[in-house]
């Protein structure tokens, strides 16, 4: 790889996760490395790229201005190697991949490894977000594709994987612990441990859509602390399944009376222009 290249993608990357050292983790160099190569392009630039904190680095107002070019110089070097990789069968690749923590933790690691199969010197960034930052992300070019649910805010090409309904979830020993289905309802009638995350009220809509008010007594964006809030006996709770699986906490999931889950897709921003280990990522979700 030309060296200036190297220092542009170095400049772009500290900048993007805010240090030098997640930067040099990502790119496989050491965090020295990274900070002598953005001080080189501030010597020959010359012009101050970075303000130097003990908290990470923050953009100057030259970096800037300058950082949008830096961006473009580097998606056109990663096309030049969409055309290579295209002429090479697939030899090598990159792909960096926008998720959430539930398909992380329980979907990723199968695809990697049946992919890895066909395809063993692809390497993968993985990158954990909410919805409505992997979509961003996906549209910014900072991530080449992404899982997040349907209907998305944006035109993506997208991919339905899946549902994912949501169970109830109860301590063990629960009165309803041994019904069929948990009646929505019942979730007014005790404390309630509710998950909510920036951007994402999918629960409390779906109380909403059935004209219910639960008695939320704990709101947490983290669905382990709700588990372990629920064995514990402080309310019950409401979950995606696939959060669910494998779980260690002592806790009872139920279906509901009512259907209620997300749609799991995958995204690219444009399927045509996707790179070619991107796209046959994309041919093995859809036929796996």
């Amino acid at each position: 790889m030309d060296m200036n290249i190297q220092k542009y993608m170095a400049f772009v990357k500290a900048v993007e996760y805010g240090s030098f050292t997640k930067a040099a983790e990502i790119l496989n160099y050491s965090q020295s490395g990274i900070s002598r190569m953005i001080n080189d392009l501030e010597k020959e630039w010359q012009v101050v790229l970075l303000e130097r904190r003990k908290t990470g680095v923050r953009l100057t107002s030259d970096g800037m201005k300058l950082l949008p070019y830096a961006k473009e110089v580097c998606q056109k070097y990663e096309m030049l190697q969409m055309q290579v990789d295209d002429l090479s069968g697939l030899k090598s690749g990159f792909i960096r991949i926008g998720t959430f923590s539930s398909v992380a933790t329980h979907w990723l690691p199968n695809i990697i490894k049946a992919f890895q199969k066909a395809y063993p010197n692809i390497e993968y960034e993985l990158r954990l977000g909410n919805y409505s930052e992997i979509e961003e992300w996906i549209l910014e070019g900072e991530v080449d594709c992404g899982f997040i649910r349907l209907p998305s805010q944006s035109q993506l090409d997208t991919l339905l994987l899946e549902p994912d309904p949501l169970l109830a979830v109860l301590p063990k020993g629960h009165p309803m612990a041994g019904c069929q289905k948990f009646p929505i309802a019942a979730f007014c009638q005790e404390p309630f441990i509710l998950l909510e995350r920036a951007n994402n009220t999918e629960i409390a809509d779906i109380f909403s859509q059935y004209s219910l008010k639960p008695q939320t007594r704990i709101t947490t964006w983290d669905d382990y602390a709700i588990m372990s809030m629920v064995e514990n006996g402080l309310g019950i709770s409401m979950l995606h399944q696939l959060i669910l699986k494998r779980t260690p906490y002592h806790i009872v999931t139920k279906e509901l009376d009512v259907p209620a889950s997300r749609n799991i897709c995958f995204a690219v921003r444009n399927r045509k222009t996707a790179s070619l280990a991107v796209r046959r990522f994309l041919e093995y979700l859809e036929y796996r």
